[in-house]
């Protein structure tokens, strides 16, 4: 133990005694001298390797990640290109600044699969400094290409996410980059491999189990699959829900692009698999891009996730249907914002 101790300190008392009639060389001394360096080269080296092992971890997993997510042709007339350029209208659509993405919740309890209760628009400004998310109520009664008038959700029951796609493309007049199919269920247990996340509920209701008091609220888990699912409580039932679900999904994000996680190995690596076990994306969206795009966010907290919906003057009928009404002057406006990068 003397002997170690030695090693680091300048105290003389702690040099161990030397043997009689063996006179300390110059030699030895620089033995002595240089066994802290080597010692702390070593360190450095095996700190350096550990570390570049993680980094190699880090990349393989999120390769790994990446090449499980599906894959498929969501995008119309652009061949999976991811381009965003295929549209219903008879002109082109005009190239918007900054990139655009189409969300599409699924919610596949029991036998019902083709059901679509989720609609929103991701828009990452060209500074990637902000992201919008803006979500379309299931109702809002749209033009569906090819189908006439009906409400927005129908268009995923006839034609799917590329049907979608086309039918925002139509109603905003800005052509979308890419589009998503995440399966809520599975999006939302990403709050479990976070750690939870908080966020500010504005009204007291209660959702099966649980009950949701107003004021800051923790979730994850089946307990944030129930606040995000329920409507019936609410007083403006899908619109109230909506706005859950834009709370939940940028409390996600802010939280997953924290540091403190991302640089979590069991965090990160629970985060992968939930996402590339939960979610679809068009087939334009390759591992580059997406890295490409991870890599370049400038974003500084939650404050720059920036919720809103979709503009509707309220509701009514269209024969026995119950529908949104869409304000279209603004909805107009929210199109030309999109397109010229100038929602703020």
């Amino acid at each position: 133990m003397s002997d170690r101790l030695s090693l680091f300190s300048d105290d003389p008392d702690l040099e161990p005694e030397k043997p009689a009639g063996r006179p300390r060389t110059k030699r030895s001394d620089r033995r002595k001298k240089r066994k802290p360096l080597v010692i702390a080269l070593v360190s450095i080296l095996v700190l350096l390797l550990g570390g570049g092992l993680l980094v190699g971890w880090y990349f393989q997993r999120i390769e790994s990640a990446l090449s499980g997510i599906a894959r498929e042709d969501f995008m119309p007339g652009s061949g999976g290109s991811g381009g965003g350029s295929g549209t219903s209208t008879a002109t082109p659509l005009p190239t918007p600044l900054g990139t655009n993405y189409v969300l599409m919740g699924s919610d596949s309890r029991g036998p019902d699969q083709g059901r679509s209760d989720t609609l929103m628009v991701a828009h990452v400004t060209a500074a990637k400094d902000k992201v919008y998310l803006i979500s379309f109520p299931r109702d809002m009664w749209v033009d569906i290409p090819g189908r006439g008038k009906g409400k927005i959700n129908w268009a995923y029951a006839f034609g799917g996410p590329e049907l979608t796609v086309r039918t925002l493309n139509q109603l905003t007049k800005v052509p979308m980059d890419h589009a998503a199919v995440v399966d809520f269920e599975g999006f939302i247990r990403l709050t479990d491999a976070v750690g939870g996340v908080e966020v500010f509920n504005k009204r007291t209701f209660r959702a099966g189990q649980y009950t949701f008091p107003a004021g800051m609220v923790e979730l994850r888990g089946e307990r944030a699959l129930a606040y995000v699912r329920e409507r019936y409580n609410l007083p403006n039932g899908d619109l109230d829900r909506a706005e859950n679900q834009r709370d939940v999904v940028r409390a996600i994000m802010d939280k997953v692009a924290r540091p403190q996680v991302l640089a979590n190995p069991i965090a990160f690596d629970g985060i992968l698999n939930q996402l590339s076990g939960s979610i679809r994306v068009d087939q334009g969206l390759t591992n580059e891009r997406i890295k490409e795009t991870a890599t370049s966010m400038r974003l500084q907290g939650g404050r720059d996730i920036v919720s809103f919906q979709a503009p509707m003057t309220g509701f009514g009928w269209a024969g026995d249907q119950a529908i949104a009404v869409v304000d279209e002057e603004q909805m107009a406006a929210l199109g030309m914002a999109i397109r010229e990068d100038k929602l703020d």
